[in-house]
């Protein structure tokens, strides 16, 4: 494991084969897009801004997802109904309000599956970053002494990089001295290596940091082979801004202690999310500060979108993006003008190694990434092509390329996937 200089892992260079410990069974992506196709296309109805915009293809869910019905109507019922301050007041409109904020934070740990409700605690913030940076200011300083070290990545997003700095660098003007250290990974993959992980951690590891699924890349980072790696004793936050609303997220199963995630990531309104916390290991986590109006017509899309997400069934949502993006993959996989980033095992269909969760990034070969963007949305796709605010650069040790990302959601179609790469093939 390096100290913060140094170098990252190019995303670029080939992979080394999957770790093997975790095989999936194959998936036939037609069969399974056959058989939700029912399920699928009235939800896509759902969502007013893609019915009305039919020659449009929306695929940039992992930045920002698009709103359902249900959601638009709660904040509509909310805004004309009880709109008041929460915490403020004792009238009955307020009286609403304070309860909707904390039967929200119940909400979210029934969607999360909390076993122990009564132990954890839930936060309303402004999103990921402004969770991730709670956590990193008001709890871990007085989880770590002078000599500890905290383990993060530094490939992922720099949501998951900064705070933890930024944390040292505080907690070095009081005297206290602690090294960040690399999470590492697997060469080329993208994947962290659980093995060099357990290699690397001593007594003096306080803390992990991860993601569930990566921003770039598309995989699921397979947390519970951090948590083996590190033993039981060890707290572990997780940046889960691509898992909440695109697959089930169960903190039971992943045996973190604090899940952070975007709203506007989940269907529910910009400048809203979440902190949930285990309050197992380490002191309990309490926001500092003065925490001022809460965001109340964000907290209420949120439910709504949870109770939304419920109802589809996250479970059928990471089916249909998953063989989504396998149709993508592979389709890519066979055109030699395009770099698919990420593990390239697992570009094939049927692919028994795990498969990108709703996010494939990629580059041509000799088109530039905001040119081909550009490209792309000339014909009815829109797609992200910059950076995606990937950690490296400065403080990885290198730069961050630009590249193309595609992240698709229940709204998408086979048909939309096949036109994509019908766009992309003509541009070999």
């Amino acid at each position: 494991m390096t100290e913060m200089a140094g170098g990252r892992v190019d995303p670029a260079e080939p992979a080394d084969p999957a770790d093997p410990a975790d095989p999936v069974e194959p998936v036939d992506p037609a069969r399974e897009l056959k058989e939700l196709a029912s399920w699928q296309r009235p939800l896509r109805d759902e969502f007013p801004i893609i019915r009305r915009n039919p020659e449009l293809a929306y695929c940039d869910s992992a930045a920002t997802t698009q709103k359902p019905q249900a959601v638009l109507d709660a904040v509509h019922r909310y805004l004309t109904t009880s709109n008041a301050n929460a915490g403020r007041g004792s009238y009955p409109w307020a009286n609403t309000t304070t309860a909707l904020v904390e039967d929200a934070r119940d909400r979210v740990r029934r969607f999360l599956g909390d076993p122990d409700p009564e132990r954890s605690s839930v936060h309303f913030t402004s999103g990921t970053t402004e969770g991730l940076s709670a956590v990193a200011r008001d709890w871990l300083p007085e989880l770590v002494a002078d000599g500890d070290e905290i383990v993060v990545p530094f490939a992922d997003h720099q949501a998951n990089l900064t705070p933890w700095l930024q944390a040292r660098e505080l907690l070095a003007r009081q005297g206290v001295r602690i090294s960040v250290r690399e999470l590492p990974r697997q060469q080329g993959s993208g994947d962290y290596d659980p093995v060099a992980l357990a290699d690397a951690v001593g007594p003096r590891t306080r803390f992990v940091a991860a993601t569930h699924v990566h921003h770039v890349y598309g995989g699921d980072m397979n947390v519970h082979r951090v948590r083996q790696a590190v033993g039981p004793e060890v707290p572990i936050c997780l940046d889960a801004a691509q898992s909440i609303g695109h697959l089930p997220v169960s903190v039971a199963d992943l045996d973190v202690d604090f899940v952070v995630f975007s709203g506007h990531k989940a269907m529910a309104l910009p400048g809203t999310g979440a902190v949930w916390a285990r309050g197992r290991r380490g002191p309990a986590f309490r926001p500092g500060g003065w925490s001022g109006t809460p965001n109340t017509v964000g907290v209420a899309s949120l439910t709504a979108a949870l109770d939304w997400l419920d109802a589809a069934g996250t479970d059928r949502i990471e089916r249909w993006t998953t063989a989504l993006t396998s149709r993508l993959t592979d389709g890519l996989g066979r055109m030699d003008a395009y770099e698919v980033l990420g593990c390239q095992t697992s570009l094939a269909a049927r692919s028994r190694v795990q498969r990108r969760r709703s996010i494939v990034t990629f580059r041509h070969r000799e088109i530039g990434a905001q040119d081909l963007g550009f490209i792309l949305f000339s014909r009815g796709f829109m797609v992200r092509s910059d950076g995606h605010c990937q950690a490296g650069g400065a403080h990885g040790g290198g730069r961050t390329e630009t590249s193309v990302r595609v992240s698709l959601h229940v709204h998408n179609t086979p048909e939309e996937v096949q036109e994509l790469l019908i766009a992309l093939a003509s541009l070999q």
